[in-house]
């Protein structure tokens, strides 16, 4: 009896738990606007708004740091009457979140509307991507990243590829219908692979021709059809370098909106040390070589931009504290200094 009587106890300390946990309520939340366009509608009248114009977010410079202001309803009334603009442009932003309060969060491209009037108005500007996400602070760059991505995605899905009939989207922006169809179309990611690869005493970076100058990260390749990430990984090594896998091993994960919605699945992976001659793909990498640990520390000491030397040339540096080839560039050195 005492044995049934702890079972349901914990059974109901548990629940409790669950229904008073900040995380839980947050979600539940979250998919209740995503699932209920009436609930949803309602909460933009009382939401937070980020910008963008053309896919790029609104930032503003207070002294040497870059914030991303949040707009109230009100506010964006107050922009949309500026430009003869009815309260319904509203209904074309997408749910990105909401804060532990139950405020929620959105995003609203103004694409359609005079750039430089916005940023005059609200003194800032709208700024690529790629620079915001280098100058921002790091709990707000995942935010940016995954508001650009829903809203790229939506941009790029207008149209059923079945009947070439405009789709419809929800409220919350968590999906698009065909109504002649009926087919329902969800946001999608593309798995992505970047690795940091090693001989055990040295790791192995590279740079596409596209990269500023002197930057240099470790390799990365999309997943094809059937692919599991470990043949991917290896696949994309033998490819890009010319070097054979060795063993694996998983680090993390992170959204990367760039070119567009990808998963990012960063590993480590070990190459045979007696095999570490690089036969680098020239289609693909400008520049592919080996760093050892002292010269890795030297350069996640620079700030995240190019630095020319004396004589033309650049020093290597890294991408920010934000980037997940970051965090993986940091373990390297955590894993040879421990």
């Amino acid at each position: 009896m005492a044995v049934i009587y702890q079972a349901a106890y914990r059974r109901a300390s548990s629940l409790l738990c669950r229904l008073h946990s900040t995380y839980v309520r947050k979600m539940r939340y979250l998919n209740e606007l995503k699932e209920d366009d009436s609930f949803c509608r309602q909460a933009q009248t009382s939401g937070a708004f980020y910008l963008f114009h053309n896919l790029s977010p609104f930032l503003q410079k207070v002294g040497r740091k870059y914030l991303v202001p949040q707009l109230s309803a009100t506010e964006m009334k107050r922009i949309l009457e500026k430009f003869k603009e009815t309260e319904q442009w509203i209904e074309k932003s997408v749910l990105i979140g909401c804060s532990d309060e139950h405020v929620p969060h959105f995003a609203l491209d103004l694409g359609a509307l005079e750039k430089s009037v916005i940023e005059s108005e609200l003194k800032g500007s709208f700024t690529d991507l790629r620079k915001a996400l280098f100058v921002v602070d790091e709990k707000d760059s995942p935010l940016l990243a995954s508001a650009q991505g829903l809203l790229r995605w939506h941009d790029s899905h207008q149209y059923c590829s079945k009947t070439g009939q405009p789709t419809q989207k929800n409220v919350a922006g968590s999906k698009r219908v065909c109504h002649a169809s009926g087919i329902t179309y969800y946001p999608q990611m593309s798995p992505v692979v970047i690795t940091m690869v090693s001989d055990g005493s040295r790791c192995l970076l590279a740079r596409q021709p596209s990269f500023p100058p002197g930057m240099y990260t470790a390799l990365s390749g999309f997943c094809d059809i059937g692919e599991t990430v470990e043949e991917t990984v290896r696949r994309e090594v033998a490819e890009e370098v010319g070097l054979e896998v060795e063993s694996f091993r998983y680090s993390a994960s992170q959204h990367w909106p760039l070119p567009s919605s990808c998963l990012m699945i960063a590993c480590h992976v070990l190459v045979t040390a007696q095999q570490t001659e690089i036969s680098m793909n020239s289609l693909e990498l400008e520049a592919a070589r080996w760093f050892g640990l002292e010269e890795i520390m030297e350069a996640l000491k620079r700030d995240p931009k190019p630095s020319k030397q004396e004589d033309g040339s650049f020093l290597p540096w890294f991408p920010p504290k934000q980037a997940v080839a970051h965090h993986l560039i940091q373990e390297w050195v955590k894993q040879q200094t421990s």
